[in-house]
């Protein structure tokens, strides 16, 4: 060991006698210096506008878009070849291996000290990089420290690797640049291997696992799993291997034969140990940052405690299909490492893909081959994307599933060892796949005693559910191809008519804007369902009030005659934009936020509620319209035309009226939930993606507020996380002008004069 060691030091010697070395870390400075100041300051001048900070660590080191540690990732590579390059080959050109092999050294102890000495070049890059996570840490109030941490092992373990392969390259001949361009071709080679034979099952398992590309984004985002840390050590390990095997063939003449056993045991030896580093059941992971951000939310881990038994996700891709893409076999590891963090909590999640065709709708596809069969439209397809596996047609699979409700769209079923099953989707925008909220959603389906089943009264004019039209409340409700709508989000929907009395397992009933009377049979099975106890969602409409207050009689409540309008110049004066009450904020965690992003729900058209002191039930106002310059307008209802005028005479007052108020009371050992609104709009198709000028809408709040209440909070899902602690700076802006100069300019030309100060001494002696 004494031996490797004086090596390495007599190797650190000569490259920090090397003008190349000073120049990196020079250059490696000045850039993280640079990335960085633009970060920093950015956060300084918005200290300085009194606007809080969120996230302020992951902003400066790991975020995709500001943090240094994915651009100094990405360009690292560039610099291991500058160090690596001669440090076997100028042996070779210089004939000193020569006195090396006379010596009593070992290979071993040549390439390890010469590896050694890399690797602590290596550390000296990062603990430049840890300059600035010790002024972070001194500076952010509360800085997230691990994931600052992991992100710097992340970085060295990156270069250990870099090293390793610029040494192989090195010792494999005696000219600089062809050394430094290989070391760049295995780069290479090893970015691209992801790519390679993906369709073959255990062979994209080793080429997936030996990319080295991304191989530190886990350490950067605050995750260390024994998958990456085994990777590094492995790589490491394999070209070491390589750089001792190459000197002994060259000290030491051995058949082709031998030279091949011996580099291809190592191979396979690495290769198979990898490959069971990536097993579900032997990984580990530990998560470091402050929020638990890598890992799944308690409430989707508490879902994950209950799935008992055997687990199975069966992605169905239909090869006609616009999202089949997502599920082919050269995508397989991308996909299933969507279910990576779900796979941690449940190793034994089996994953089973079926491809199949079937005609469904695919505009592409029409306007490419309009004249073609389904049948001719798989060969064109499958001969032109030279697809090698097999395709069944539905009739093959349709015993197994019944694919037929979801329009045969790339789709998975979850199915839990019990048989029970559920569908989870893909939508149609831009991420396509579902997230943690929605995967969480489809298995809490699953393990949930007694699902959260939605019936909505039909049969008077009511909104419909599973109606497109403008009015209508599909697109929040049923629309399967939506990532929010309540079905993606775990709520079941089912059409009630009050003929008869409501069936049991509606949790929850929603009438909205009847336009007919009900009648006295009607009217009795709907008290019938309130005096239960169960859950319930009315909305009015201006004018409706006759109506509407028969059917509220139990809970105490009426709609105030005439249109709420306000005096404004930019908006119609029956249109709405209402904040949350205080008692809004407080009601739910998704109302909370809007007034400090300056969001408004909007109600075009709303009528005023009044709830009587003799109500049974307790009342939140959770939005009403302002106190000044609104009123209920009597008679203007033309609002184009025609301005609005108060005039008290015929019963106009002006002043704040309610229009969403949350009814609540024990029955029994249950919380019974009634939520009323004055309006039908605000939840319809139209409005909510209708934009506005100067209003920041955002009726969805209100949307997963009222379902979330409703469903006792057991969906949809909550996904959040604790808030930021580190959301300040010690320094303003008159400090941070001084460590901005020391941080871009003063550390850079530092290292570059000790550098030319160690050059003249040496060129002195």
């Amino acid at each position: 060991m004494k031996t490797t060691l004086k090596i390495a030091k007599t190797e650190l010697q000569v490259l920090f006698y090397s003008p190349v070395a000073w120049l990196v870390l020079m250059i490696f400075t000045f850039q993280i210096g640079y990335l960085f100041s633009a970060s920093y300051a950015g956060m300084v001048q918005l200290q300085s506008m009194k606007i809080d900070l969120v996230n302020a660590t992951e902003s400066l080191f790991s975020s995709a878009w500001g943090g240094i540690y994915p651009k100094v990732q990405s360009y690292l590579y560039l610099y291991m070849p500058l160090l690596t390059m001669s440090i076997m080959s100028r042996e070779y050109s210089s004939g000193s291996i020569k006195l090396l092999y006379s010596s009593p050294i070992t290979n071993s102890q040549i390439i390890l000290g010469k590896y050694i000495a890399l690797l602590l070049f290596g550390l000296v890059l990062t603990l430049s990089v840890s300059i600035l996570v010790i002024f972070t840490m001194g500076t952010v109030v509360h800085a997230d420290i691990g994931p600052m941490m992991t992100g710097l092992l992340g970085l060295f373990l990156l270069l250990s690797a870099y090293a390793a392969v610029g040494l192989f390259m090195s010792s494999l001949t005696s000219y600089n640049i062809v050394a430094a361009i290989g070391t760049l071709c295995v780069f290479a080679m090893m970015n691209f291997a992801r790519g390679l034979w993906q369709d073959i099952p255990f062979v994209r398992e080793i080429t997936y696992w030996l990319a080295i590309n991304g191989r530190a984004d886990t350490f950067i985002a605050g995750l260390i799993t024994t998958e990456d840390i085994l990777y590094f050590i492995l790589v490491n390990t394999l070209f070491v291997s390589y750089s001792i095997f190459r000197l002994q063939a060259i000290r030491k003449k051995q058949s082709a034969g031998k030279n091949l056993l011996k580099f291809g045991g190592i191979t396979l030896a690495i290769f198979f140990i990898g490959y069971l580093t990536t097993l579900p059941f032997v990984k580990l992971y530990y998560d470091s940052t402050y929020r638990k951000s890598n890992t799944l939310r308690p409430s989707s881990q508490a879902i994950m405690a209950k799935l008992n038994g055997g687990f199975k996700i069966t992605t169905y891709v239909n090869m006609l299909d616009g999202n089949s893409f997502i599920g082919l076999p050269s995508s397989y590891k991308s996909d299933v490492g969507s279910f990576e963090k779900y796979i941690r909590f449940k190793p034994e999640i089996e994953m089973e893909y079926v491809y199949y065709y079937h005609q469904t709708e695919n505009p592409i596809l029409d306007r490419q081959f309009p004249k073609l069969n389904t049948e001719q439209r798989l060969d064109t397809l499958r001969k032109f994307n030279k697809w090698n596996f097999e395709i069944l047609p539905y009739d093959a699979i349709k015993k197994e599933v019944d694919l037929s409700s979801e329009n045969y769209r790339f789709v998975r079923v979850l199915e839990r060892e019990n048989g029970r099953r559920t569908f989870l989707r893909v939508y149609d925008d831009m991420q396509r796949v579902p997230f943690e909220s929605e995967i969480s959603a489809a298995i809490k389906r699953l393990v949930m005693d007694e699902l959260p089943v939605v019936g909505f009264v039909s049969g008077h004019g009511e909104r419909n559910s599973n109606s497109t039209q403008d009015r209508g409340y599909k697109t929040i409700t049923q629309e399967k191809a939506f990532r929010y709508s309540m079905i993606n989000q775990g709520f079941d929907f089912k059409e009630i008519d009050l003929s008869k009395p409501v069936p049991e397992n509606i949790n929850i009933l929603i009438i909205a804007e009847p336009r007919q009377a009900y009648n006295d049979q009607e009217l009795s099975n709907l008290h019938s369902y309130i005096a239960s106890g169960r859950n319930m969602m009315l909305a009015g409409e201006p004018g409706q009030e006759a109506i509407f207050n028969r059917i509220a009689s139990p809970l105490g409540v009426t709609l105030e005659p005439g249109v709420l309008v306000k005096k404004q110049e930019a908006l119609q004066p029956d249109l709405l934009t209402l904040k949350p009450t205080k008692a809004g904020e407080d009601f739910s965690y998704y109302l909370k936020p809007m007034t400090r992003r300056e969001e408004v729900v909007t109600m075009s058209g709303t009528a005023g509620i009044l709830v009587s002191p003799q109500s049974t039930f307790q009342s939140k106002v959770l939005f009403a319209s302002d106190s000044t310059g609104t009123w209920n307008e009597l008679e203007n209802i033309n609002f184009i035309d025609r301005t609005p005028l108060l005039n008290t005479a015929v019963g106009e007052r002006e002043g704040s009226r309610p229009t969403v108020v949350a009814l609540s009371r024990k029955v029994g050992k249950k919380e019974q939930k009634i939520l009323v609104t004055g309006d039908a709009d605000w939840i319809s198709n139209s409005e909510l993606f209708i934009k506005r000028n100067q209003v920041n809408a955002s009726n969805f709040s209100l949307v997963s507020a009222a379902f979330s209440w409703l469903s006792d909070g057991e969906v949809p899902v909550d996904m959040r996380l604790p808030d930021s602690i580190d959301k300040s700076l010690r320094i303003g802006e008159s400090s941070w002008t001084y460590f901005e100069l020391l941080i871009k300019y003063i550390i850079p030309l530092g290292m570059l004069s000790a550098g030319i100060i160690i050059w003249i001494r040496r060129r002195g002696r």
